[in-house]
């Protein structure tokens, strides 16, 4: 008598996902290492061309071979890439360092991580369809999580231009998502990453050559973890750490828990940044921010567990999915946006 094969459960726990935890932790870094750097007169533009201009060196063999290789196949999708580099790389990091010069880096990534609301809105709107009840208090959640966050009713005032950068960021944000959730993907992730880095160092240091983008930078010794350190501490860190090393050790997360999974576990990059401002930098968000910053990231959990239930209807004009994941049979995109 013969018997079935055994199925074995999937684990829990992997490397994949421990890699995937470790992304996280990695692009939480940038507010951090650029923090420091404000401090002792860098601007934000100063730090997003070094960031991205740093991984676009380091990147630009894989990105030539890889180029090369494939350019039959990805040719058409060039404009797309630059797109990619403009919007979600370029102004999302430069939006949220903005932030990061008027609020703190806690706060600024929870403003940015409203980009999952927008999408819903989005959808709302340009589908007329009404999203589930799951999706709807995830929604509200977090945008009471946002009331509190900005502790309007507390003694201190709100910057609003620090705000506003942040809710910049979070448009930016949901970009990525949008044009990250598309199946049957022809461009490999290290080109669609590495190409984007390099379109979006380009227009930044453009934007810097006229004059347009201030490019404030110095050789002075900034102080990062309560020490003074060598200024290259911060720049290296966010070029190797918060940059390159963040991206790859995403896209082999990425392919080794399908892409929906990692995009789940990048949330966490809130909390591990809250976390680093508050070992590195001494920054600590009030109670009540804490209470609105857990209001925030169950909103977005109930966002995209409610999204992972699929949609029932898929009729002509129906929006990308909003957890901006690619299906796991080929995902060709890292599941985390060059953020801050």
């Amino acid at each position: 008598m013969s018997s079935l094969p055994r199925l074995t459960p999937r684990p829990l726990a992997s490397p994949a996902l421990l890699l995937a935890f470790v992304s996280a932790a990695a692009f939480a870094l940038s507010g951090s290492f650029a923090k420091s750097l404000f401090d002792v007169g860098w601007s934000p533009g100063a730090a997003v061309a070094v960031r991205i201009g740093g991984a676009a060196l380091v990147l630009a063999v894989p990105v030539v071979v890889s180029l090369v290789r494939n350019w039959n196949a990805v040719k058409s999708s060039l404009p797309r890439i630059v797109i990619y580099g403009v919007v979600p790389i370029a102004l999302c990091q430069l939006f949220y360092f903005n932030a990061v010069q008027y609020l703190s880096v806690g706060v600024a990534l929870l403003l940015e991580y409203l980009s999952p609301v927008l999408l819903v809105a989005w959808a709302w709107a340009s589908t007329r369809q009404r999203p589930r009840l799951p999706t709807i208090i995830g929604a509200i959640s977090a945008m009471t999580g946002l009331v509190l966050v900005l502790d309007l009713a507390g003694s201190e005032q709100i910057n609003v231009v620090g705000i506003l950068w942040g809710l910049a960021a979070a448009v930016c944000s949901a970009v990525y998502f949008v044009m990250s959730a598309r199946a049957n993907d022809n461009v490999p992730p290290l080109l669609m990453a590495g190409g984007g880095m390099t379109v979006g160092a380009v227009m930044i240091v453009g934007l810097g050559a006229t004059g347009m983008l201030p490019m404030a930078f110095n050789f002075n010794n900034p102080v990062f973890a309560g020490i003074e350190v060598h200024w290259l501490v911060p720049v290296l860190g966010l070029v190797l750490i918060t940059t390159v090393f963040a991206y790859v050790v995403g896209i082999i997360a990425t392919r080794g828990l399908g892409s929906k999974v990692a995009s789940f576990v990048a949330l966490f990059e809130v909390l591990f940044a809250v976390l680093w401002a508050w070992i590195l930098l001494g920054e600590l968000p009030r109670i009540i921010q804490l209470l609105g910053g857990l209001c925030i990231m169950g909103g977005v959990v109930l966002v995209r567990l409610d999204d992972l239930r699929g949609y029932p209807v898929r009729g002509p004009g129906y929006p990308v999915p909003l957890d901006g994941a690619l299906p796991d049979a080929g995902a060709s995109l890292p599941a985390k946006t060059p953020q801050p």
